[in-house]
């Protein structure tokens, strides 16, 4: 049996597109058999198979790094999943939430502007009734911020993280922010880090991360295909 070769990254931004265009209407276990992966009954244990799938097919070479999908186009990719009447059905992960070393942060130079700075937004039929096999992929399409999208992004990350620095992460839930929360991310309970506490102390909490909200992707969405 030949597999195919995992596809090279993109050189533009058209030929990335005409990569999206091409998987558009296919449901993933189609996509996963041209390229020979295996499908999970569940997504349980394997909540991140989607996002690996589309990220192997479309040629992303960033893995785990600090920096967008695409780095030599700057296009971070993000899988959405959707319902039958196309709303997101869970906040969007960002990035890890850094909870030390926050002396020089700044929203120019932080992960999550690097991020969302300009992303290839990909939705997907995910409908909890629909096996992750027969999940359908939509047509994925580029995106930027607008000004006052940034503006939303930058006042929560500047909230967020003076919160983060003054020692108050425990008191962070997901009602903080307007448009992007902090949530724990983290595989189990055990999996601890450190952060800065009261008083400036080092403390051990769950690893945080950030989180684009429901109405905000929602909007991105509505904005796109005038839903």
């Amino acid at each position: 049996m030949t597999f195919p070769s995992k596809p090279t990254p993109p050189t533009s931004i058209a030929q990335l597109m005409t990569r999206v265009d091409a998987i558009a209407g296919l449901t993933l276990g189609e996509l996963a058999a041209h390229y020979h992966f295996k499908t999970p009954k569940d997504l349980l244990k394997d909540k991140g198979w989607i996002g690996q799938l589309i990220e192997w097919v479309l040629g992303a070479s960033a893995g785990s790094r600090p920096e967008p999908d695409f780095p030599e186009l700057g296009i971070e990719l993000k899988t959405i999943p959707i319902s039958y009447t196309g709303k997101p059905l869970e906040t969007t992960y960002v990035s890890v939430t850094p909870l030390i070393n926050l002396q020089n942060a700044t929203w120019q130079n932080s992960v999550v502007k690097k991020k969302l700075n300009h992303v290839l937004w990909l939705p997907i039929l995910s409908e909890r009734d629909i096996r992750p096999d027969q999940r359908i992929i939509g047509s994925g399409f580029l995106w930027q911020p607008t000004a006052l999208q940034e503006a939303q992004l930058r006042q929560d990350w500047e909230e967020l993280t003076e919160m983060i620095a003054l020692g108050e992460i425990d008191k962070i839930n997901g009602k903080y922010g307007q448009v992007m929360q902090i949530r724990p991310k983290a595989a189990n309970a055990k999996a601890l880090t450190n952060a800065i506490g009261p008083n400036g102390s080092i403390i051990q909490t769950l690893p945080r991360g950030y989180y684009l909200k429901t109405h905000f992707t929602q909007a991105i969405l509505s904005q796109q295909f005038g839903l």
